[in-house]
């Protein structure tokens, strides 16, 4: 009896606890994309951190700038811009705090993809991120119909008229005017040679209409043109091009001869966060390949860590081996820091294609 009453008391007293470490755990608040901090991942870690607790915001890229620079930099310990939203809301904003690089595992990291993120992010010797996932925007072609297509231009040849299609935003403008020889990010911060590559570029997506089938507005819509044949090749995301070499192998990703464009999604942490040591901690833990295989399953994308489409889950490994090899990897083209105003001179562009008759 006494026994029974002293394992009682000594549960009681495991039980208070718990819940004291659990109520004075430290709280990592991390602002991030869906999929990004997925629940599995968040339970090991707290296992085996138990003085943090991680608390999630959804987001993206407008609204984590936004609510970054309503607050200074303040609410969040953790946030994952891409890395091309990093360095002039920096410097607008003052949101950001500089990275200490000596307490995240870099080592881990794919070498051109942190060279990538650290030239779009860094600030008078200081530099404000560091990779997690990345991804590309290129061509989903069906192998059999259009084996030819290998870039961004061939959306636009007439052997394949009524059959191909493209999204009307700005990442078909910057892949045909890759496709024309130019390079846009270069010219970046000449406006008036920026204007006359649109020029160009809006000229030759007007002569295409005739060409194109339809464009498209999400990965649904594509999803149905080309898996019922409708369409033979098209602009795509390649996570929407893996999902669907699952359901026909012969529908295979592409990277533009002129190289896919690339995007990073990066770790930040906010300026006047309280738990950096706790967001080192997360960072490094997401670099196991162990978790990286979890995160990439909840994601879709693939690790900036060395090895990343390795350590894939088996599902998505296949189709992403059939797209890439070393020298596709090599020649990304990674999307540059915008200038304010080129956006709206982009979408003047974009609305005289749309505007243009097909004939």
């Amino acid at each position: 009896m006494i026994l029974k009453k002293l394992m009682t008391a000594l549960a009681g007293a495991g039980a208070l606890l718990t819940v004291s470490t659990s109520a004075n755990a430290e709280a990592l608040r991390i602002l991030t994309w869906g999929g990004y901090a997925p629940d599995n991942v968040i339970q090991l870690f707290e296992k085996e951190y138990p003085d943090i607790s991680v608390e999630v915001t959804l987001s993206n890229n407008e609204e984590i700038i936004a609510k970054l620079r309503a607050t200074g930099g303040a609410g969040f310990d953790l946030a994952q811009p891409s890395h091309d939203r990093i360095f002039a809301a920096q410097q607008e904003y003052d949101i950001y705090k500089p990275l200490d690089l000596s307490q995240i595992n870099t080592g881990d990291m794919q070498e051109n993809l942190l060279e990538a993120v650290k030239t779009n992010a860094s600030i008078d010797g200081n530099v404000y991120a560091v990779p997690h996932q990345w991804g590309t925007s290129g061509l989903v072609v069906d192998k059999t119909k259009a084996p030819d297509v290998k870039g961004w231009a061939d959306l636009c040849d007439p052997q394949y008229k009524g059959r191909t299609s493209m999204r009307l935003r700005r990442t078909i403008l910057l892949g045909m005017a890759f496709s024309m020889g130019k390079d846009p990010f270069a010219l970046y911060s000449d406006r008036d040679a920026y204007q006359k590559m649109l020029d160009e570029v809006t000229e030759k997506m007007i002569a295409c209409k005739s060409m194109v089938k339809t464009y498209w507005n999400g990965g649904d819509d594509l999803s149905t043109l080309l898996l019922s044949g409708e369409v033979v090749a098209s602009e795509s995301w390649d996570s929407t091009a893996f999902k669907l070499y699952a359901q026909n192998n012969n529908l295979v990703y592409v990277p533009p001869e002129t190289g896919a464009l690339a995007w990073i999604d990066t770790f930040v942490i906010p300026r006047k966060g309280k738990a950096d040591d706790a967001a080192y901690k997360w960072i490094n833990f997401v670099l196991r390949p162990e978790i990286v295989t979890m995160m990439s399953d909840s994601t879709g994308a693939i690790s900036a860590v060395k090895g990343g489409v390795e350590l894939l889950p088996e599902d998505k490994k296949a189709a992403v081996k059939v797209a890439f090899d070393d020298a596709a990897l090599a020649n990304l083209k990674f999307f540059a820091n915008i200038p304010a105003g080129l956006e709206d001179l982009e979408g003047k562009a974009l609305e005289r294609i749309k505007a243009a008759s097909s004939d």
